[in-house]
């Protein structure tokens, strides 16, 4: 099926922080005057090199919202936790956002395996998490609104992209963690339908520095094409050091599907050059929505500071809360999921018109191959109409002949 047409600052290092913005009553001014709703990310460990984006776009909608008025005549008050890169941190202060601050709704979590360590949490406490990455599907929650890409809106498009492109020599590269596994998983089972040849797979520890011993693998193996599911700091590490070995995109290609504008930033331009990522959105999209997303960005956290996918995202994560709230007339998390699940709930994103698919509670969205400039923008180079979510891929034969199962852990 061929779908194209052409086309960190403020990080905290507390354990909590409270924002009430725009004229928010403070949380001693009682109930009727704001509503609290919780941040989740990692400002500490490996992950804060990505995650302190996401929290910024969060905390910039939150400002957004109360300068128009709020929602429901409630100004909504912020309460913000460290995951400290750990699953099992964010599970710990998840559950106090919930069982203690009382938070109605929680935005967190980058990695899939932070979001599957909050998930029992969310579901027994019957709170609503708003997830804002591109991950590697195989689940869907009652208890969870995932506003990233599900793998038919990164990763399959990619990897058709690649192969109509002409290339047959694929070698997965990724953190050692549930995305990487399982979207290699799916990659695995696609190149086999498809024809290609997985040529190596390694994995790197979230916190490795050192991929002297991978590059060599990688030299042996001789692709055309790395699929990097690194995350974090493993790409600096590993890009950098390619680099050191007078590597670019003419000798070894690499498509991301973690790498976005942040990323580029840290890793440099002149590293990244010609690689390509995959995505739903890019800070040169291309939509009145975007330029006034942008503009609003930068003037709040500096013109230096670039949006990217997860970022937007997670700025979409908030104004669909809003959406669902007014829709349900209610701030109880229970209310909210009825009304998600009525349909019909949409936002004019920066990326296009999104809307919340009412059975799985993923988004309708465009794909966007992108490739990275000498300057560091990325600009799309492929597109699509917006694609509906199918996070277990059952639209695709090969992938319901492959079986591919969830990895918990």
């Amino acid at each position: 099926m061929k779908i194209w047409k052409k086309a960190t600052a403020m990080l905290l290092t507390g354990a909590i922080a409270v924002g009430c913005l725009a004229g928010c009553g403070s949380s001693s001014s009682g109930e009727d005057e704001s509503v609290k709703v919780g941040i989740l990310y990692s400002a500490t460990g490996s992950m804060a090199i990505s995650e302190g984006a996401v929290r910024d776009a969060e905390v910039l909608a939150i400002q957004e919202i109360n300068e128009a008025g709020g929602v429901l005549g409630k100004q909504i008050e912020y309460v913000e936790e460290d995951g400290a890169s750990e699953p099992s941190t964010f599970a710990t202060k998840a559950e106090k956002l919930i069982d203690q601050d009382k938070v109605k709704t929680v935005f967190g979590c980058w990695t899939s395996a932070s979001r599957k360590a909050v998930k029992p949490v969310f579901e027994e406490y019957g709170n609503l998490l708003w997830y804002p990455v591109q991950y590697e599907g195989m689940e869907s929650s009652s208890n969870i609104v995932y506003t990233g890409a599900a793998p038919n809106q990164q990763i399959v498009p990619a990897i058709e992209y690649l192969v109509e492109q002409g290339y047959k020599k694929f070698f997965l590269l990724g953190s050692d963690y549930v995305f990487p596994r399982t979207a290699n998983m799916i990659i695995n089972a696609q190149c086999e339908a498809l024809g290609v040849e997985v040529v190596g797979e390694e994995y790197a520890q979230m916190d490795q520095t050192d991929f002297g011993s991978i590059i060599s693998k990688i030299e042996a193996a001789a692709p055309d094409v790395i699929i990097n599911t690194l995350n974090g700091t493993g790409n600096v590490s590993f890009f950098k050091q390619m680099d050191e070995k007078n590597y670019s995109a003419d000798d070894y290609m690499t498509m991301s599907f973690s790498i976005a504008e942040e990323e580029v930033a840290t890793i440099g331009a002149d590293i990244l050059k010609d690689h390509m990522v995959s995505w739903n959105y890019y800070m040169t999209t291309d939509t009145p929505e975007n330029e006034a997303f942008v503009k609003a960005y930068q003037d709040a956290y500096g013109s230096d500071r670039v949006t990217s996918d997860p970022a937007e995202a997670a700025y979409d994560a908030v104004y669909l809360w809003k959406a669902a709230v007014e829709k349900a007339n209610s701030f109880e998390p229970a209310d909210v999921i009825s009304a998600i699940e009525e349909g019909g709930i949409t936002f004019d994103a920066p990326e296009g018109t999104v809307e919340l698919n009412a059975d799985n509670h993923h988004l309708v969205k465009p794909v966007r191959i992108g490739v990275i400039d000498e300057n560091g923008a990325i600009n799309a180079v492929e597109e699509t109409d917006p694609v509906e979510p199918d996070p277990y891929l059952t639209t695709y034969d090969w992938a319901v002949a492959a079986n591919i199962q969830p990895i918990e852990d």
